[in-house]
């Protein structure tokens, strides 16, 4: 064995070594992770199991009742993308998911810059208040208030109609069901976003915007030069996390909005599961569009974490 060789075998048990005594002088800590660590093992990695099902055929309801699953390998995956209704959702959820990130961050970091301008506590407070409520309410409850504002008699169309301009059929043309989803997932989670970056802007120092104020910047100025760039390491994490998260624009939200008049632009690839693995008892074929779906999160997780490395920015590991 070479000497290089002898050195690298030396500090691996080394480092070895040095997390084990870290782990025994923290046995406090590590005790305490051990309930979220087994639940991250039931209801996380046990579920894998399930992933065999994609490799099974369960099309033949006959088969299926006599307890035979024929193995049947990647067909399942092949026939999923000659679907054109799987390709629709495949789109559908990448475009619902990027308005969603899009307006999303940029609202939240907007209305935290606007509030961390503001002095009176007691209105500052109430907004952050009012803002964040909604992120309590059912999906359900956001839906159906929805369906009411842009309902065709609903006020929305009122107000159009007060400068104007002609009724829009909101919720029975596909075209617009992209920007609904968006609307209505910013204004439910947006206080909630908020409050990150908001506490994020409470650890900037100080004596940045004394300096600034000394060297004649405005708030405009001291926003853009201090707080912004304060906030850049939560952005770029938080960035990071979202774009894991892609392949998830909801299920909710779709499947209550959604109907007959929309489902070219509302099927997502979690309705197209629920739709072949419950309603069609097709659980092959939803089971391998599950797959496709996390395999692509992995993916996007590790790919953005890797790029905001090689930029020098924060990253998740």
């Amino acid at each position: 064995m070479t000497v290089i060789g002898q050195y690298s075998k030396r500090k691996i048990r080394v480092r070895n070594q040095s997390f084990f005594r870290r782990l025994a002088r923290q046995w406090q800590l590590a005790l305490m992770s051990v309930p979220i660590f087994l639940y991250v093992l039931l209801f996380n990695y046990f579920p894998m199991w399930g992933w065999r099902n994609a490799f099974l055929d369960y099309s033949s309801k006959k088969l299926v009742a006599r307890g035979i699953t024929p193995y049947i390998g990647w067909d399942n995956f092949k026939w999923l993308f000659s679907r054109q209704d799987f390709l629709l959702s495949i789109r559908n959820t990448l475009a619902m998911s990027i308005i969603n990130l899009v307006f999303g961050t940029v609202s939240a970091i907007l209305l935290a810059v606007l509030l961390n301008e503001v002095r009176q506590r007691t209105f500052k407070r109430t907004v952050q208040t009012v803002t964040y409520l909604p992120h309590f309410l059912s999906m359900v409850i956001i839906v159906a208030m929805a369906q009411n504002i842009f309902a065709s008699n609903g006020p929305i169309n009122d107000l159009l109609g007060l400068v104007g301009i002609k009724p829009v059929f909101w919720l029975g043309e596909g075209k617009h069901f992209w920007w609904l989803v968006g609307i209505i997932n910013v204004w439910k989670e947006v206080g909630w976003g908020t409050i990150i970056y908001i506490s994020a802007m409470t650890a900037i120092d100080p004596a940045l915007y004394e300096a600034a104020a000394i060297d004649g910047a405005g708030r405009f100025q001291k926003i853009m030069h201090v707080t912004l760039p304060g906030i850049k390491s939560t952005f770029v994490i938080l960035l990071i996390m979202n774009i894991g998260h892609l392949m998830e624009a909801g299920f909710e939200i779709q499947y209550l909005l959604g109907n007959g008049l929309t489902a070219e632009y509302s099927r997502t690839i979690d309705v197209f599961v629920l739709e072949y693995g419950t309603s069609q008892m097709d659980f092959g074929v939803a089971t391998a569009a599950g797959i496709f779906k996390s395999v692509v999160a992995i993916i996007l997780l590790i790919g953005a974490n890797f790029i905001s490395k090689r930029l020098g920015e924060e990253t998740l590991v």
